[in-house]
């Protein structure tokens, strides 16, 4: 639960709330995001892809997760990090120049012309050459560059942007992946899927329907599943996700008779 008071809402429910999950990661010196990572290996997992995967949430920002099915994710099964801008650049955009809320479907971007140097540009921010575990806030990258491009041109150029710099991530890998499943609501953006296909080349791109998981509830999923591993006393975050010195539990206990857990213990 990452919304709301968790202990008011123990009590109206009537039943235990975990709650804390990021805040008990930071406390124990790691970034805090992402978070999700962990049940995307658990996903992997029950599927038994043949090799490594590599599963992609674009969001306002994109993280990857590099998952190894044949690895437990405390033994190098396991890495994941923020990529870069995921929807937020090209949302902007569209909210800023054409007064709409994105850019559905990448109608504009697909009828737009990347501006290559300034594409240049933006990927050779420091962030891309900083080894994992590192994240993101959207409001790290800013529109400044695209300033003086229509509104397609840099709904194109925000959109390659982003596909680039997802596709940039491979380099950090332990291994090749088989496949990219990607998730988040950039999954519905087709010209943004197109672009990604082209940045990565080799593995298929596939949204993660396609792999057998509802791509709207992932994250919802995931929360429950972390909850899941508190009540079995089972690490959620891992030194190769959000750079905790050791595998950590996280979440607390709130009752609903009760006050909370002062510490989740790592």
């Amino acid at each position: 639960w990452q919304w709301g008071d968790p202990r008011r809402l123990a009590a109206k429910l009537g039943r235990p709330v975990i709650a804390g999950f990021r805040e008990d990661d930071i406390a124990a010196g790691g970034e805090g995001a992402p978070l999700v990572p962990v049940y995307h290996h658990a996903l992997t997992m029950a599927r038994r892809p043949p090799g490594p995967v590599a599963i992609v949430n674009i969001g306002g920002v994109a993280n990857v997760t590099w998952a190894n099915p044949h690895e437990e994710p405390e033994r190098g099964g396991l890495l994941a990090f923020d990529t870069g801008p995921g929807n937020a650049l090209i949302d902007s955009w569209m909210q800023t120049r054409a007064g709409l809320p994105c850019d559905r479907d990448g109608r504009h971007a697909a009828r737009g012309r990347v501006d290559s140097g300034i594409l240049a540009a933006l990927l050779n921010a420091p962030y891309f050459s900083k080894p994992p575990p590192k994240s993101l806030d959207k409001g790290d990258f800013s529109l400044s560059a695209c300033r003086n491009l229509t509104i397609v041109d840099g709904a194109a150029t925000l959109t390659a942007f982003t596909a680039r710099s997802i596709a940039l991530a491979a380099r950090w890998f332990p291994a090749p992946v088989c496949a990219w499943w990607i998730t988040g609501g950039g999954r519905r953006n087709a010209t943004l899927m197109r672009a990604l296909r082209e940045a990565v080349g080799g593995a298929p791109v596939q949204v993660i329907e396609e792999a057998g998981c509802d791509g709207d509830s992932l994250e919802a999923e995931a929360f429950a599943y972390l909850a899941a591993r508190r009540a079995r006393g089972l690490p959620a975050s891992f030194p190769a996700t959000t750079g905790v010195p050791r595998p950590q539990l996280l979440g607390r206990y709130h009752l609903p008779d009760g006050p909370a857990e002062t510490k989740s213990n790592g």
